[in-house]
């Protein structure tokens, strides 16, 4: 294969590999980040102490206790929201965040008992059980007598479930293929390089472009999400969420931006044509000794 065959098809390679890399970790991220039970409740749990969410949840949870009780918002959002200052409001967040993840999980991979079209539901008890026992481990007075009930509570209706396990399954393929495609473009295309300095350079920066591209991708999705939101109040809340969520893409993008930079760099100082390496050579090579003067006899 002659150099200039091969200096194309290692350009074609390299440019795939670069173009697969921001793909490539989004998918991952959404694969095995978002569909975690543990990495997601891990995520969401200092949520539970952010003002911003604390004041959602007061909100949502008074309003919703007044319309049904016909009592005070004012009074209940108040009670409400010294009630997520509590431990036993953190236990009860991190238990209904389980609940509902490995709820919707089941129903994306099709693991319920209840059949696949019915809609996704989790029971209140899963919540209340735990906050029970919390409330008596902290000597609440009259916390033993908290009823504990099997109330079902709609999260997806059944008839997004199709739609949801084909964006799923999508996602579990790509978030494999796509970052092994990257690697293997990206190998075989230095590989192949009739120059291969060159190409480790090539790639090295194309990946630090592709993280600084995903590192946009987060921010521009932040602001078009909470534009959509109709309710500006709760867009600091929103925000925290999404924050939460993309924390992981956030550091993936900064590792591969710093991963190719550093690459690069790397690949330039030690050229043997670089100012670096010269200046190395031109200390290590001994000087030449003076010539000696001619010794003049006189007669």
């Amino acid at each position: 294969m002659s150099p200039r065959l091969r200096t194309a098809l290692s350009a074609v390679l390299v440019t795939l590999s670069c173009l697969l890399v921001p793909f490539g970790a989004l998918a991952a991220w959404a694969a095995y980040g978002l569909t975690d039970t543990h990495g997601y409740v891990t995520a969401m749990a200092p949520l539970a102490s952010d003002p911003a969410v604390r004041d959602v949840v007061a909100d949502t949870v008074g309003d919703g206790v007044a319309r049904e009780a016909g009592m005070n918002p004012v009074f209940l959002r108040d009670a409400v929201r010294s009630f997520t200052a509590t431990r036993a409001y953190r236990t009860a967040w991190d238990a209904g965040n389980t609940a509902a993840h490995t709820a919707v999980m089941k129903a994306l991979r099709g693991d319920r008992a209840d059949g696949d079209d019915a809609p996704v539901t989790v029971d209140l008890a899963t919540v209340t059980a735990p906050l029970k026992r919390q409330l008596t481990a902290d000597h609440v007075p009259f916390a033993e007598r908290l009823p504990v009930e099997h109330t079902r509570v709609a999260l997806l209706p059944s008839a997004d479930l199709a739609a949801l396990r084909k964006g799923y399954r999508v996602l579990d393929v790509a978030g494999f293929w796509l970052p092994l495609a990257a690697v293997v473009f990206g190998v075989a295309g230095i590989a192949v390089a009739a120059c291969r300095r060159r190409a480790i350079a090539a790639t090295a920066l194309g990946t630090a472009l592709g993280g600084a591209f995903l590192g946009l991708a987060v921010t521009v999705g932040r602001r078009m999400t909470l534009a959509d939101l109709p309710d500006a109040a709760r867009r600091p809340a929103a925000g925290a969420v999404y924050d939460a969520l993309t924390a992981g893409l956030r550091t993936a993008s900064w590792l591969l931006l710093a991963l190719g930079l550093t690459v690069a760099a790397t690949t330039w100082l030690t050229h043997p044509r670089s100012p670096v390496v010269r200046r190395l050579r031109g200390r290590r090579t001994p000087a030449a000794p003076a010539p000696a003067e001619p010794t003049r006899i006189r007669a």
